[in-house]
């Protein structure tokens, strides 16, 4: 309870200081007034430029950190997460995609449609039949199919205009310029009927994590159970990647965060703090970007990079030490 309350808080203050702070810096009382009475300098901060878009990196931050925790949960492995197996990779391809080549659907959907495909190549390279295939041989299929989706994306980007180029390579780093509610909408709409499938799902997730034998024993279809949960969790992480780019390493920084910073021991509980931990990263690392270098906006991708790669390397000790690499 206490440690929910903790990360509340930062959460919290992390997003009053996203409206706060910037290249241009607001006070409270401005926000205030802005709030009430729909005029001034705090009206057009909340309303149009920076409203939207600490918004969105709430509900970016809340799907990935989601995603990386039902992974990370389904294979008992902290290095599965989305971004890591690929999957973001494939969403971020698939918009790229469409960029390239005119398709006017909505990013969602085609992100999703991405993700999607990304997910399914790896489970047919994956594919054994006489045996289950090991979480980390998963995750090493994953992280091939994630760096020849980035390849083929940067490919494209040689075929596009000097601006599409530049829309496309600042989107694939990662970033929330521009959003207005519309993104809002869609993040929080999406992500939260998700999120109540995935915890409709949570039963059967929590006898995963026992193992597939057990959970068969209990009576889970374990196949069924895994493909769902796998869809689940590549559809959020989808959902994130549509309004903010494949914003790197969140969803695999964001559970053991959440479980550190909460304490959570409940699966319903890990699952929150997760989503919860990844809105907190993302809002904090892009205010960041935006305030680290005075007239220089940088990408919030780059920021979660920064973060994400010594975490990354220090885990990958950790799992070498315990002799699971």
């Amino acid at each position: 309870m206490k440690g929910g309350v903790i990360i509340a808080v930062l959460l919290v203050l992390a997003v009053l200081f996203g409206l706060l702070m910037g290249q241009v810096q607001i006070s409270p009382a401005m926000m205030w007034q802005g709030l009430v009475t729909g005029e001034g300098p705090g009206a057009l901060m909340l309303g149009v430029i920076r409203g939207p878009r600490v918004f969105t990196a709430v509900g970016a931050g809340a799907v990935l950190g989601l995603s990386g925790a039902i992974f990370q949960t389904l294979f008992r492995n902290p290095l599965a997460a989305p971004d890591i197996m690929g999957f973001t990779a494939g969403a971020g391809l698939a918009v790229v995609m469409a960029i390239a080549f005119g398709v006017s659907a909505p990013m969602p959907i085609v992100a999703a449609v991405g993700g999607l495909l990304a997910g399914g190549l790896v489970a047919a390279l994956a594919y054994q039949r006489q045996h289950v295939t090991p979480p980390l041989t998963l995750i090493l299929i994953g992280l091939g199919v994630g760096f020849a989706a980035s390849a083929l994306s940067t490919f494209l980007m040689t075929r596009l205009t000097y601006s599409e180029a530049a829309e496309a390579q600042r989107w694939l780093t990662g970033s929330l310029a521009a959003r207005d509610w519309t993104h809002v909408s869609q993040v929080w709409g999406i992500g939260l009927v998700l999120t109540l499938f995935a915890l409709g799902q949570s039963r059967f997730l929590s006898a995963m994590e026992l193992g597939a034998d057990l959970a068969a024993g209990l009576g889970v279809r374990v196949e069924r159970a895994r493909w769902g949960l796998s869809v689940t969790a590549v559809l959020l992480a989808a959902t994130g990647v549509a309004v903010a780019g494949p914003v790197p390493f969140v969803a695999l920084m964001a559970g053991p965060f959440g479980i550190r910073l909460t304490g959570a021991t409940t699966l319903a509980g890990r699952l929150m703090s997760a989503a919860a931990a990844g809105a907190l990263i993302i809002v904090a690392a892009d205010l960041c970007a935006r305030a680290a270098i005075s007239g220089v906006q940088l990408p919030v991708g780059v920021m979660t990079g920064i973060l994400g790669a010594p975490y990354l390397l220090w885990r990958l000790s950790r799992e070498m030490e315990r002799g699971e690499l």
